[in-house]
C-alpha cells in the first residue's frame, strides 16, 4: 500500500521589524502564506478536505484553494489589470474553493497554491505601492491590497487554527 501523500511543512523566513514598507508588507503576507501551510502540515488529503465543523464548508483544502483564488484575483488580476481567467469558473458559484473537494486533489491544490502566491509576488513587483486600480468602491492602492491579504490571511489562518485542532487535536501550528 503506497504511502499516503501529506501536507509539507513549509519554510518561515525572517522578516524586516523596521524600515521600508514594501519589504515589512511582503514579508508578512510571506509569513501569513507560510502559517497556512504550516497548519496544514502532515495531514492527508482525506483529513485536509473534512469539513469538521457543522454547518460551516470550511475545511483545511478549502481555505489553501481559497486563498490560491483571492491571491489570484489581487495579485495577478485587479492590481496589475491582468487578463488572466479566474482560477475557478464563477458559473459554478461563489463557493466553489470551498464545496467542492477531492481529496486526491490536494497536492494539486498546494501546488496551484505555490504557484498562485509566486505569480502574484511578480506581478506586482514592478509596481509601486502607491499605484492604485479601481475596485467597486473606487480607487484602491497596491499597499491596501497588501493590508487587504494580510487580514484575510488573517482571518482564514484563525479559522485553519480551529479546524485543525478538530482534526487532529494539534495546536499551536
Amino acid at each position: 500500500m503506497p504511502t499516503p501523500w501529506v501536507a509539507p511543512t513549509p519554510t518561515f523566513t525572517d522578516n524586516p521589524l523596521t524600515g521600508d514598507d514594501r519589504p515589512m508588507l511582503e514579508g508578512y503576507l510571506a509569513w501569513e502564506r507560510a502559517t497556512l501551510l504550516n497548519i496544514c502540515a502532515g495531514l492527508t488529503g482525506e483529513q485536509l478536505a473534512l469539513q469538521p465543523v457543522p454547518p460551516s464548508n470550511l475545511s483545511l483544502l478549502g481555505l489553501v484553494r481559497h486563498m490560491a483564488k483571492v491571491e489570484r484575483i489581487w495579485l495577478r488580476i485587479r492590481a496589475p489589470r491582468g487578463s488572466i481567467e479566474p482560477l475557478y469558473d464563477p458559473a459554478l458559484g461563489k463557493d466553489h474553493d470551498f464545496e467542492h473537494l477531492d481529496p486526491a486533489e490536494a497536492p494539486t491544490a498546494f501546488a496551484q497554491f505555490k504557484i498562485e502566491c509566486d505569480e502574484g509576488d511578480a506581478a506586482v513587483a514592478g509596481m509601486s505601492l502607491d499605484d492604485t486600480f479601481e475596485i467597486r468602491d473606487g480607487a484602491m492602492s497596491l499597499r491596501m491590497t497588501y493590508l487587504h491579504l494580510i487580514n484575510e490571511y488573517g482571518r482564514h489562518n484563525g479559522h485553519a487554527d480551529l479546524l485543525r485542532e478538530c482534526i487532529d487535536g494539534v495546536t499551536d501550528r
